[in-house]
């Protein structure tokens, strides 16, 4: 039995082609439509089993937020996402949104429906090195010199982004004023600003947060401070961890 499912591409010229390609081989296809900005409604109005979803910018910041809210709003709706290849941190976004499969852009008619179909069952459909792409991805995310880590960065100043190496070091209050020559009460302030520029709650919060976007490889380990500011020094972070739940008292 054919496939209920809409397509949706930045390039409306794509979707109509494709659309037309599965209709002939007896899908249902309730709406073709660009851009992939507006899925989300169209999925939540049409009710597809499927949703495949074209990009050409897999791994730019927000383009699978339509997943996340299909996967919110309509989660009996499967996505399917049409990308490039190769793009790891793309893959790995798509699933980490919600995603139930990836297909590369050149992949057959055939390969295509057959990932429309194993999605609908409720199966993943993405080819075996295109997943094991994407699980070391999302397990040791590659640093990119304009990512989340270079925004983030670009919000503390020079002085909150050692205290972030600090804390991410295992520091508490009272070392992050001795290794500064502060008093603590301005480190206690410092690392409330960290903690709010970032967006979390704690200091184990922010040291993951760094970790994982890179940010701590863009700064330089203060003086005092061992190991760098690398990933791998965050063995300072089962430290941060004892205080999570009072990071910002210290």
């Amino acid at each position: 039995m054919g496939v209920r499912l809409m397509v949706v591409d930045d390039h409306r010229l794509h979707a109509e082609a494709l659309a037309s390609a599965l209709k002939l081989r007896g899908h249902r296809v309730l709406a073709a439509a660009a851009p992939v900005a507006g899925a989300a409604d169209l999925v939540v109005s049409r009710a597809p089993e499927v949703c495949l979803l074209g990009t050409s910018r897999p791994a730019e910041p927000g383009v699978f937020d339509p997943v996340v809210r299909i996967r919110r709003e309509r989660p009996q709706t499967a996505v399917v996402v049409l990308g490039p290849v190769p793009s790891p941190r793309g893959i790995a976004a798509a699933f980490a949104a919600g995603a139930a499969g990836y297909v590369r852009h050149d992949e057959r008619i055939e390969g295509v429906e057959r990932a429309l179909v194993k999605a609908r069952a409720g199966e993943s459909a993405v080819a075996p090195q295109l997943l094991q792409a994407a699980f070391a991805e999302l397990l040791h995310p590659a640093a990119q010199p304009d990512d989340e880590g270079q925004r983030l960065l670009r919000l503390l100043t020079p002085r909150e982004a050692e205290v972030l190496v600090r804390v991410a070091e295992g520091e508490d209050t009272r070392g992050i004023a001795a290794g500064m020559a502060i008093a603590p009460s301005t480190a206690r302030t410092h690392v409330q600003r960290v903690l709010m520029k970032l967006g979390v709650g704690s200091r184990l919060e922010a040291a993951a947060l760094a970790a994982r976007t890179g940010l701590l490889d863009r700064v330089p380990a203060p003086a005092g401070v061992g190991g760098g500011a690398g990933v791998g020094s965050l063995g300072g972070v089962g430290g941060v961890g004892l205080g999570g739940a009072s990071a910002a008292r210290g």
